[in-house]
């Protein structure tokens, strides 16, 4: 008889930490067999075939490490559920302190059109889309990704606001068309740095994750160089950073022609998101 001691320890057993897999098998049985945390406390009973059910997908994630979030279809990120698949990147912490900077900036400045560089999941979209009256361009070069980042933005009502097209960084940039901000999370780990990553990253697409240049900064040095010409004068640029990569990309910015080029920490004290604009 299958226990949730039982399924956490299959989680435990390989070498998934503990908090993390008490987190994992609460996910597991929220979604396989609808039993919240609530219904666990309350010490409801939980019918024995979901709980099978539960522990095959727990068997799957010790056995091949897929992301926990790839098993149940979607991602926890700023209080919404987003589709993932191995399409696109999972969001990650991180990245909402991007996404946070970018509204800041957006609402302080009553900005209008912004741009997505590599959107994915539609992650960064669609949050800036719901807390702005901003209307968002999602770019990427994967259908499979527009089609999911298409998916999250129809279930957050968000079809005239966040809209997406193909292209790589900004081949299908309309002539006319100028930003006022321009919003990215690059893919930045070095290639060298493949073999070193946890096997749950292997199931994430290498197009989204890295960066074929020895410092991780090749897709900064594509996307600020180029940028000035589809922004407005003032325009502002957000990016996501790597570790050790904030003083690189700083200066790269510099040599692209932004000012007020400004660092900010995550909650570890790494330099996690850099921001910058065009002279007025």
């Amino acid at each position: 008889m299958t226990t949730i001691q039982e399924i956490l320890k299959i989680l435990t057993d390989s070498g998934i930490e503990e908090n993390e897999a008490n987190v994992e098998v609460k996910l597991l049985l929220e979604h396989f067999a609808q039993y919240s945390a609530k219904d666990i406390i309350l010490g409801k009973k939980l019918e024995q075939d979901k709980l099978d059910i539960v522990k095959e997908k727990a068997l799957i994630r010790a056995n091949t490490r897929q992301p926990i979030q790839h098993i149940i279809g979607y991602a926890d990120f700023m209080g919404e559920k987003f589709i993932v698949n191995p399409s696109v990147l999972i969001p990650r912490d991180e990245t909402e302190l991007l996404v946070r900077k970018a509204i800041y900036i957006i609402n302080s400045n009553n900005l209008k059109f912004a741009l997505d560089v590599g959107t994915g999941s539609g992650c960064i979209a669609c949050m800036v889309a719901k807390y702005t009256e901003c209307q968002i361009i999602g770019l990427d070069i994967s259908v499979d990704a527009l089609n999911t980042a298409l998916d999250n933005a129809s279930g957050l009502n968000l079809y005239n606001k966040a809209i997406f097209r193909k292209s790589d960084i900004f081949s299908n940039v309309k002539s006319y068309e100028k930003f006022d901000i321009i919003i990215s999370n690059p893919p930045y780990i070095p290639l060298s740095q493949k073999d070193n990553l946890q096997k749950e990253v292997t199931f994430e697409p290498s197009s989204a994750l890295f960066s074929e240049d020895e410092n991780g900064v090749n897709y900064y040095m594509r996307i600020s160089s180029d940028a000035p010409r589809i922004m407005n004068a003032g325009a502002y640029i957000v990016f996501e950073l790597g570790i050790n990569q904030a003083n690189l990309v700083r200066s790269i910015l510099s040599d692209a022609g932004f000012v007020d080029i400004e660092v900010i920490k995550d909650l570890a004290g790494i330099d996690r998101v850099i921001s910058a604009h065009l002279p007025s």
